[in-house]
């Protein structure tokens, strides 16, 4: 009773104060990006505030979405993205998908963290073990997922937060402002201001003050057409939520699924056995393009897959710092740039940064991992 009592009131206070803890975990998670390098175990540090962080906004987005469907009045500025409707639909729908989604969310959050303990307390051996435990439970999650879902899986597998903190309704936080003679509004009152005393017998109305006189709107032609071309309804906008991303067909497509899922757990097996070769970094690369040349096709209209398909292919550009390909190539070239830019004045701030960041990849494998 009493930790349910104390879950309710933090519930409370979030909502009371979302837009100011928003704010606190924006900047604590920009931090995170500049703590490495500053003292021992930095590194470390760093991780787990982005771990509790990042663990915490996903109870937080947990907690605001059943605010958001709770409140009648809240209309959102901008059309909820594709991503958010597919994912919330099938979370909504089958709660094995949702806490199967938010597991893997959650080791992707902690898995730096648990192999820069691992590499503390245990030897070599005995990390790769534990990063490649890591890869299978990973593994499994996802092709669960794709039992499922029987589609492609999204990155991430749940909903964004997609919504401004400051539109939700809270009336709990306005009547404590208005009824608190000391604190001042945070934005100025819609209504007009009151008469004063002295004029409220003026039959005479005064001419309204230039400043508080909107001007007139003047829109041409080009003007209306930007304002209305983004409005217009698009075929993915119509469709229903599951509808989004069409199911796989063949069995060509379900094996250029089944290779992308297993592609970084072959790649941790391997890197864990030969770490000073080609072989990981070639193999893992040419299942990727297997995989890549196996998928569907998709077509236009379906604009969620073709995101999905386009992040995947993003991410190519991560083999640049991984394996071989890292230590003869990526690392000379970031080296050198460092050293370049070491004693100029804006440029010399992210050489620095680069070079703090260099170790950390020759490190860690999930800096980089696929």
């Amino acid at each position: 009773m009493k930790a349910a009592s104390a879950l309710d009131k933090y519930e409370a206070f979030l909502i009371s104060n979302i837009s100011t803890i928003s704010t606190l975990e924006s900047s604590l998670r920009s931090l995170t990006w500049f703590l490495p390098g500053r003292f021992k175990d930095a590194e470390l540090v760093s991780e787990a505030l982005s771990a509790s962080l990042n663990a915490l906004s996903l109870y937080h987005d947990t907690l605001l979405s059943r605010v958001v469907a709770a409140d009648p009045k809240y209309r959102p500025l901008i059309p909820t993205s594709l991503h958010t409707r597919f994912t919330r639909a099938w979370s909504d729908r089958n709660a094995q998908y949702k806490w199967l989604a938010r597991s893997l969310e959650l080791i992707r959050f902690t898995e730096l963290m648990l192999e820069m303990i691992l590499k503390r307390k245990t030897s070599e051996k005995t990390r790769w073990r534990g990063i490649v435990f890591l890869e299978a439970i990973k593994a499994i999650l996802r092709f669960l997922l794709l039992r499922i879902t029987r589609r492609p899986i999204l990155s991430p597998p749940i909903p964004e937060r997609e919504f401004d903190p400051e539109s939700l309704s809270v009336p709990q936080a306005s009547a404590s402002v208005s009824s608190s003679p000391t604190l001042a509004p945070s934005s100025p009152s819609s209504s007009p201001p009151a008469t004063p005393e002295h004029l409220k017998n003026n039959q005479v109305p005064l001419p309204p003050h230039p400043l508080l006189t909107a001007p007139p709107i003047s829109r041409s032609r080009n003007d209306v057409e930007d304002f209305l071309l983004p409005k217009a309804l698009t075929p993915s906008a119509v469709k229903p939520p599951l509808a989004l991303v069409r199911p796989f067909t063949s069995p060509t497509e379900w094996l250029a699924e089944i290779i992308y899922v297993l592609r970084p757990l072959i790649y941790a097996s391997l890197m864990m056995r030969d770490r000073k070769s080609s072989r990981p970094l070639v193999t893992a690369l040419m299942l990727e393009l297997l995989s890549r040349n196996l998928r569907r096709a998709p077509p236009p209209s379906a604009a969620l897959e073709r995101e999905e398909y386009a992040r995947r292919d993003r991410d190519m550009l991560w083999y640049l710092f991984r394996g071989t390909l890292w230590q003869s190539y990526t690392r000379p070239k970031l080296e050198a740039f460092a050293d370049a830019t070491a004693h100029r004045p804006v440029l010399g701030l992210v050489g620095s940064f680069v070079r703090d960041w260099v170790p950390l990849i020759d490190e860690y494998y999930y800096y980089t991992a696929p």
